[in-house]
């Protein structure tokens, strides 16, 4: 596939993530870069809809080779650009879940690993619906809240309550999932208490800087194994100072650098998917936190590139 549209002047051409092809054909790539511009699951302030189009934007400014690790995603896989998996209805929060996983549900059986950027933190679920409808699969979830919560305001479908819905339909482990940089002001005690009781390794930024960053790529590794994995980056696991664009921020999280290594850290594993969500442009008009997604989407393709172009056992 040529990438010759990434050696262009990065102002001008027609955005897409990371400056790669946009693709019709799965059959011709092994990661699909993918957006999701739905926040019909917000529990307060909208915005994260125009995420995918502003990090495509900010994506302009990624290169191809990763200069930390060396890995240069490009030369070892087919990426494309598939657009947006857009629900019909967007205001009908099941309807809209639907349509998602059934978008991803093509993308599953067309075997290419999709890695997408949201949207609010609710379309995670229908995308493991459709990616883990064999079996649960291990989760690595980076992010201020667990996302374990019940019903709020009348539903239990909204941004902070996917994973506990994704453990009940089993789509993913909870022996398996770790929860990193949980943190903030609550308004009930054992608000999430469902990761506890499903025996999720939940690490607080307390835990975090008490471990340090070691300890805690470590506990990652003993949690997840070799089980096939998916990776979820919510932005606001970092400090607001480095991602203000967020719907729900959370002062006293991990910072850019931390994120970093953490993600680098994964590329041993079997990567199913991944995401990077909730970036919402309206609350960030600097467009750093946009970017800072962007480079967080760029080092997730570097780990699944490696994950994906490993020879597979037989």
């Amino acid at each position: 596939m040529s990438y010759e549209s990434q050696l262009m002047a990065r102002y001008s051409g027609i955005p897409t993530f990371m400056r790669v092809p946009v693709v019709t054909d799965l059959s011709s790539i092994d990661i699909a870069l993918i957006g999701i511009p739905f926040d019909g699951g917000v529990t307060n302030r909208a915005g994260t809809r125009h995420g995918p189009r502003e990090v495509r934007n900010q994506s302009s400014l990624v290169r191809t080779i990763n200069q930390a690790t060396g890995i240069a995603p490009f030369d070892l896989v087919q990426v494309g650009d598939i657009g947006d998996a857009l629900p019909d209805s967007p205001f009908e929060l099941t309807g809209a879940h639907k349509a998602i996983e059934d978008y991803y549900t093509r993308v599953k059986q067309s075997g290419v690993l999709p890695l997408s950027v949201g949207g609010d933190h609710s379309v995670t679920l229908p995308v493991l619906r459709a990616m883990a409808k064999e079996a649960p699969v291990a989760l690595i979830h980076f992010d201020a809240h667990c996302d374990t919560g019940d019903f709020y305001l009348g539903s239990k479908f909204h941004h902070g309550s996917p994973f506990k819905i994704a453990t009940e339909e089993g789509l993913i482990d909870p022996n398996k999932t770790i929860q990193i940089g949980i943190r903030g002001s609550v308004t009930d005690r054992d608000i999430w208490k469902f990761s506890y009781e499903r025996g999720m390794r939940v690490i607080h930024i307390e835990e975090f800087y008490q471990l340090g960053l070691d300890a805690v790529i470590d506990e990652i590794k003993q949690v997840v194994g070799q089980s096939p994995v998916y990776i979820t980056f919510d932005i606001d696991v970092l400090d607001p100072c480095f991602a203000p664009g967020t719907g729900t921020p959370e002062v006293g999280g991990i910072t850019t650098f931390e994120a970093q290594k953490l993600i680098r850290s994964l590329s041993e594993f079997n990567i199913i998917g991944a995401d990077v969500v909730e970036v919402s442009p309206p609350f960030d008009p600097s467009g750093i936190t946009a970017l800072t997604g962007a480079t967080m989407m760029f080092e997730l393709l570097c780990v699944c590139a490696a994950s994906r172009s490993r020879p597979k056992e037989e």
